[in-house]
Order: C-alpha cells, then structure tokens, then sequence
C-alpha cells in the first residue's frame, strides 16, 4: 500500500507551514539547536531516514501489520497531525518542506516516533494498552515531532562525526592507524544508543507547545507519563529504553504547564 501524505490526504496545504515563526513569542523557550548538528548534512540525515521509513513499513506491510488508509485508529492519528503539522515551521523552517506522512503499524509493542523529515510511526500497541485519548496520542505525537524539529538524530550523528574525528587524530599522532580508530571509535555507539536526558526534555516542553497550539490539552502529557510509568511496573515497554519516564520529568512538565495553557485557550476558542 503506497503511504499517504499526510497533508494532502487531508486537504491541506503546504501554505499552511509557511507562517514565519514569531519574532517575540510566547510558549516554550529551549534555545538554539545544538551546534552539533551543523557537523551532519540535514539533507543527508532527511534522505537516510526516507530509505529506512520506507523499509519499515515495506516489512511492515509484508508482515500484513501495515494498517490501512480506512483504518479509524491510523485517521483518528493522521487527523491529529493534520493539527500539530502546521506549527512545525515555528520550531524548523525545513519543516515547511518535508514530506508529512503518519503510518500505523500493528504490533503490541508501546512505541512511537517520528524519524528526520517528518516520517511518523506508531504502534497499535501504544494505543491500546495505554487507551491513548486524544489529547494524550498528540502528546506522544508533539514529543516526537519534537525530536525531529530539535534534529536531535542529526545532534547525535554529529557528535558521533566528533567523536569519529578525534579518534582519527589521535590514531594518526600515535601511528595507531585502522586499529586505533576501530578501538577509539567503540565509545561512538554510545552516543546514539538513545536520546540524552536535555535532549527527552526539550521534545517534552515543545511537544506540550506544539500540542497546545494544535488546540489539544496539553495536560494530558501528565496523564500520558502516570500511564506510561504504571505500565512500566511490569515489563518496561520499548518505548522506555529511549524515553525514560519518572517523577521528575511530570514535575518539569507541570512546572512549564503555565506556559503553553494560554495557547490552548486560545486555539480552543478559535483564536
């Protein structure tokens, strides 16, 4: 099944992204995007998470997990984003240009994510076990909108391009050659084995932004997190390995609340 952009499918325009982001804003203040990230091509990373998107859902629709265009859970998701999307470019001017697509993929596993570009997967599992609202599935979504208008994969990969680099400086001033470089370049895996803890926080704080502008409560990002750490009690559920949960992360949520709630007032009353 070819997957459906989500912008077109609903009748939306790319017009829509073209809004320049505020001079003077109001919302979630996280800084610049980190410097690392100009160390990576954006178009390299865009290009390599479209090859990869397109061979998990190939396997996914291999595996008849694929769900399809009628499914009501995959338009209830595409129907979310049609509302998040548009305030993409505040956060990413390259978001204007990206491809949007939301896929479904039926496994019972408590994930989702939105690779570079805009390539956003969930899992049937993370709706059902958890019986997402609304307003909790576009917390899941703006958190993970998030980690791609941030470019956090492009941050890791550059640090991994630093890391790399160093390690070869090293080898050649020690003549340590391919050898050293191997063994020097084993810390790099490191790096991109999850998010780091400033990176979960700042998809978290422009997630409940994102969901607030697109006129969804971003309370339920609390409600969200109280879900994900009873499922957690039992066996951790994959979404945990790279979003780690707990107390303190609620209490940063709750503590920005304040910031974004006047935003969603103003989308729920049409402002």
């Amino acid at each position: 099944m070819k997957p459906l952009n989500i912008l077109a499918a609903l009748g939306l325009s790319t017009a829509l992204l073209a809004t320049p982001a505020l001079a003077q804003r109001d919302g979630i203040d996280v800084g610049e995007n980190s410097v690392f990230t100009r160390m990576v091509s954006a178009e390299q990373m865009e290009a390599m998470a479209q090859q990869q998107y397109r061979q998990v859902l190939s396997d996914a629709a291999q595996q008849r997990a694929l769900a399809p265009a009628d499914n009501p859970q995959l338009r209830r998701l595409r129907a979310i984003a049609a509302r998040i999307v548009p305030h993409a470019v505040q956060w990413n001017p390259r978001a204007r240009n990206w491809r949007w697509e939301v896929n479904l993929i039926g496994s019972k596993q408590i994930n989702a994510w939105c690779m570079p570009g805009g390539k956003i997967a969930f899992y049937t599992g993370i709706l059902d076990q958890l019986k997402l609202t609304d307003d909790e599935a576009a917390a899941v979504m703006g958190h993970e909108i998030a980690h791609a208008l941030r470019e956090h994969a492009r941050e890791r990969a550059g640090k991994n391009a630093a890391t790399n680099l160093g390690a070869n400086v090293l080898s050649e001033l020690f003549g340590l050659g391919a050898l050293g470089r191997t063994v020097m370049g084993g810390g790099v895996q490191l790096l991109s084995l999850s998010y780091s803890r400033s990176d979960e926080t700042e998809a978290d704080l422009v997630g409940l932004e994102l969901a607030a502008r697109a006129g969804y409560d971003p309370r339920a990002a609390v409600t969200l997190w109280q879900k994900m750490n009873a499922a957690n009690r039992g066996a951790p559920p994959q979404w945990f390995s790279t979003h780690p949960a707990g107390q303190t992360r609620i209490a940063e949520i709750e503590r920005n609340l304040p910031k974004v709630m006047p935003l969603y007032e103003r989308a729920r009353s049409g402002g």
